[in-house]
């Protein structure tokens, strides 16, 4: 979206330092020097390990016709427009949401523990079969990614769906603030992030924010959830959704049924049941029948690192590893385990940002592991420090090893064609890395 310069101003609180208030030529925003282009305007982003201030010479080489600044002494000849600004994230938000106001889309958010990309994702799949509907891309789900979000939205756009994520309480509020969510949906409330937050208690306030600014002809929606029903503060429309029944799963489907409805999703997993549930509700919010629905969720295709299958020198691979906290590794395994065939073997690594029980909650998994029948039918390999004691809790055989290098050589030399094989560990482990080394091999 373009903007002229008195927009720029009334829409910041900034102040002009150079250039004509009455001009009318119109602008686009680029925070990124690399991608910037001539007559764009300059929007330095400043963080705590960096300063797009740093590039504003860059950015006016390369055609940027202005630029803002916190700096109310950083005036370049070279700029058509120089604005000053207290704090330039927040003058990036403020036009997102200008952006927001002008275009107005209903705005469906969400947030939760885990599952908050696949609800995303399938809920974009829905609202698209009837409505010209965007989504956040990938999982840019901060502030900054809040803003990008809006400034890619096309001028046409009736639904956007956002994800929200966060780290510590008052993230997700402050997205709420400039976002104004028509509905908000959290998926569910977990130990993630706990390292930062102390307890599920303060998890469940930071991700309860969602409805802060949730509009009061709006909807919010969550699974039924004891702590999320107890820490929601809404006066709106609240839908707490019950687990689907009859469900069953096979190889590459699953199948479901919700209020006397039978629906089917091209992706293994009970969990992935609880995260349609919630798509279902904000679909018929959204004034959608039922057989769209349907076809929506069909239709839905999991982002790469969600249950991606791939087959590498005879060896199934089931790449799971987009993230990972301890129920969604729980969930991951559980739908292994039930619908894979021998012969079977789980590549598990760390699960992070779980503080001070973090070696409990890897045990945990272990555990979880030990409670199935076919426990001696699985190889279990594991990558890093505190997954290796997921290892000695779960009665498998197996071996722990430092890094994904020592495992995928393992595999390559150990792992007999025809296993099929679940990675699952958080994003910072980087377990794609251990489909391209036996590739390599």
């Amino acid at each position: 979206m373009k903007f002229n310069i008195d927009e720029l101003i009334r829409n910041t609180d900034g102040i002009l330092l150079k250039g004509n208030v009455k001009d009318e030529r119109e602008f686009l925003i680029s925070t990124d020097t690399r991608t910037i282009n001539k007559n764009d305007f300059y929007l330095p982003l400043r963080g705590e390990n960096y300063d797009g201030h740093s590039f504003i010479d860059n950015a006016l080489k390369q055609g940027a016709i202005g630029y803002f600044t916190q700096d109310k002494d950083k005036i370049i000849n070279e700029a058509d427009f120089v604005i000053y600004v207290q704090n330039t994230l927040s003058a990036y938000l403020s036009l997102a949401k200008y952006i927001r106001e002008k275009i107005n889309p209903k705005v469906y958010a969400i947030t939760g523990s885990s599952g908050k990309t696949t609800v995303k994702e399938m809920l974009y799949s829905v609202l698209s079969q009837k409505y010209k509907t965007y989504k956040t891309n990938l999982n840019h789900n901060n502030e900054i990614g809040l803003c990008e979000t809006f400034f890619n939205m096309p001028n046409d756009t009736e639904f956007l769906v956002l994800e929200m994520g966060m780290r510590n309480l008052g993230e997700i509020e402050l997205l709420s603030k400039y976002s104004t969510p028509d509905v908000g949906i959290i998926t569910n409330v977990g130990t993630a992030h706990v390292e930062l937050l102390g307890n599920t208690k303060n998890i469940a306030l930071a991700k309860c924010e969602i409805a802060s600014h949730l509009k009061k002809d709006g909807c919010f929606i969550a699974p039924v959830s004891k702590i999320i029903e107890d820490t929601i503060n809404y006066d709106g429309k609240k839908i707490f959704a019950n687990n689907g029944c009859n469900i069953k799963i096979e190889t590459g489907k699953t199948t479901f049924t919700y209020k006397n409805e039978e629906y089917t999703l091209n992706i293994e997993g009970e969990h992935n049941v609880q995260n349609a549930i919630l798509v279902i509700e904000a679909g018929i919010f959204a004034n959608i029948d039922i057989e769209t629905v349907k076809k929506g969720l069909l239709n839905f295709k999991p982002i790469e690192k969600r249950w991606e299958k791939s087959d590498i020198k005879g060896i199934y691979f089931i790449n799971d590893s987009y993230n990972a906290n301890p129920e969604s590794m729980k969930a991951a395994i559980k739908t292994f385990l039930t619908i894979q065939n021998p012969p079977l073997a789980l590549v598990l690594g760390d699960m992070g940002e779980l503080g001070k029980d973090s070696i409990l909650y890897h045990k945990e998994i272990g555990e979880f592991i030990s409670s199935f029948k076919n426990r001696d039918d699985i190889l279990l390999l594991t990558v890093g420090e505190l997954a290796k004691f997921i290892l000695k809790a779960s009665l498998c055989r197996g071996k722990s090893f430092q890094n994904t290098t020592e495992c995928a050589e393992y595999i390559n030399s150990n792992v007999k064609k025809g296993t099929t094989v679940l990675l699952k560990a958080s994003r910072f482990m980087k377990f794609e890395q251990i489909i391209e080394t036996v590739k390599n091999l």
